[in-house]
């Protein structure tokens, strides 16, 4: 996929941002759409259904993290990337962007080409293979005890309960079950979850594995110290 293809919604309240990062953007060929806050932001998501989301967390009507867990709700845009890009660079405020389901977080200040480099390795998902292992080709679901996995509905059924997961959170169950016992190494899961490309913090496997332990319960994930994460029944 060229990237003149790929399409950018691009949120944040400063009108000067909005007008500065779009012309970065658009200088390297990406379709850029801009909103102002949150609410706005999922309609137009919905609307043009865009490659990557950049969002800043501090806005009015509806802040970022909001606004992020709103989208992952949304089963259209379960394909479209989210990265924070926001002036609050403090631990806590990256947490809550991770859980709320975001791929990455961005600080600012940030010059206009490490942007550009940072976007690219995002949007390079689209193209390679990684994704796609998570789950066994020409297996539309995968089922372990009370827990199934549909690859095609995105969806993960335990028992009679439902759950649409934040796309990185279904990718890594999906990762975790395929082999239940194995033990993924914390390599393994960052190649094959978020690529080798992309730049995700030490602290991005942690959240995504307690926000799972927090919906499909504790006693499935095993953690093996200094190691990674193996999934059993």
């Amino acid at each position: 996929m060229s990237e003149n293809t790929f399409k950018i919604l691009l949120v944040d309240d400063e009108i000067d941002i909005l007008e500065f990062i779009s012309y970065n953007l658009e200088k390297e060929g990406f379709k850029v759409y801009t909103a102002n806050n949150g609410t706005e932001a999922i309609k137009i998501a919905e609307k043009k259904q865009p490659h990557l989301i950049l969002l800043d967390v501090m806005m009015p009507e509806m802040d970022g993290i909001a606004a992020c867990e709103e989208i992952r709700r949304i089963p259209s845009l379960k394909n479209t990337l989210v990265a924070f890009l926001t002036a609050r660079g403090e631990d806590y405020s990256q947490i809550a962007g991770f859980e709320a389901g975001a791929d990455d977080y961005i600080t600012k200040p940030i010059r206009p080409k490490v942007l550009i480099s940072r976007v690219k390795a995002l949007l390079k998902r689209f193209s390679t293979a990684a994704p796609e292992a998570v789950v066994p080709a020409g297996e539309s679901t995968m089922t372990i005890g009370e827990l199934v996995i549909d690859k095609e509905r995105y969806l993960v059924r335990l028992g009679k309960e439902e759950m649409v997961l934040p796309r990185k959170e279904f990718e890594l169950l999906s990762l975790l079950v395929s082999k239940p016992g194995k033990v993924f190494t914390r390599e393994e899961i960052y190649f094959s979850v978020w690529g080798d490309n992309v730049v995700v913090g030490d602290r991005t496997i942690d959240v995504h594995i307690r926000k799972l332990r927090e919906k499909i319960g504790n006693d499935h994930i095993k953690t093996l110290k200094g190691i990674g994460y193996k999934f059993v029944e």
